[in-house]
């Protein structure tokens, strides 16, 4: 019998007042656990992470270092883990700038002045361009820019590495992974800038050329130093086979001239700037546009 009594359960001793403490916290337990599998199984509008990104990056900081050797040395491991602290176990859409500091450190570089070409809106023409020229930079021809341009990541919530499922697209919350890294980058390659600063705008796009929402409106500007750069001369491409619909005289074009003097800085605009036509001429040779014998 004193066997029998020595191994009656414990919990029979506990008062009511335990018992309903011990129930309360296995359910307060089980809501918590269904609420983060919930968050964690959040379907976002955009796609996962790009597979094989760390390969992708590492591979992509080696080439650069070999392309333009005289930007020094970077710890391409360094920089991969640098992303992966910025955006593991954090909510994919409250991911901010700050958390990009670090990386942009390790990542930074001397942008020689007079060479910085900022754009809106006319994505593949500034890129054939400044690969056809070595006189100009984008964002995207920066090593900054140029490891990460064209992939998509974000973290988990609750374990590391990264969510190869979906990821927030660029307009789905204010601060997500992607828009806030691309917001970093355009920051400090406008903080980096000096000399002249160039913009290609697209004339032909609709609506405004330089929109209000814009990166060049709403980080690029207002990270310039007026001190260090004399000018932001704005190009004004019309596709060649398109319609003009914003030249340096229309009101969009004199909305940004206002914006850009109302930060210090001193604006000039030509209307398609010929060196840029002349590499669509070399699409089109037979365009009356690419029969001029004047040059701006």
């Amino acid at each position: 019998m004193s066997w029998y009594r020595a191994s009656r359960p414990v919990t029979k001793h506990l008062c009511p007042g335990s018992m309903l403490t011990l129930v309360l916290m296995v359910l307060a337990s089980s809501a918590v656990d269904a609420g983060q599998q919930k968050n964690q199984a959040k379907k976002y509008k955009g796609p996962g992470t790009t597979l094989n990104l760390r390969n992708i990056i590492v591979g992509r900081c080696y080439h650069y270092m070999s392309l333009y050797p005289g930007n020094g040395d970077k710890n391409c491991s360094g920089i991969w883990q640098e992303l992966i602290d910025a955006v593991q176990r954090k909510d994919p859409c409250k991911i901010t700038q700050e958390d990009y500091k670090n990386l942009a450190l390790v990542a930074a570089q001397t942008i020689p002045c007079d060479k910085t070409l900022l754009w809106s809106r006319t994505n593949d023409l500034v890129h054939r361009y400044t690969k056809a020229t070595a006189d100009f930079i984008t964002l995207e021809d920066t090593f900054l820019g140029f490891l990460f341009n064209g992939l998509m990541w974000c973290g988990n919530t609750l374990r590391p590495g990264m969510n190869y499922k979906s990821c927030p697209a660029w307009n789905e919350c204010e601060h997500n992974s992607i828009s806030s890294f691309w917001k970093m980058a355009s920051a400090a390659f406008a903080r980096g800038s000096c000399g002249v600063v160039n913009v290609m705008l697209n004339g032909s796009a609709d609506g405004d050329i330089a929109r209000i929402e814009s990166i060049l409106r709403t980080v690029e500007i207002p990270n310039m130093d007026p001190i260090k750069i004399s000018e932001v001369k704005v190009w004004v491409i019309d596709d060649i086979q398109g319609e003009d619909r914003n030249s340096c005289n229309s009101k969009s074009l004199l909305d940004l001239k206002y914006y850009i003097e109302g930060h210090k800085l001193k604006y000039s605009c030509v209307d398609n700037y010929r060196p840029v036509q002349a590499l669509q001429c070399a699409d089109h040779p037979d365009h009356a546009a690419c029969n001029r014998c004047s040059y701006q």
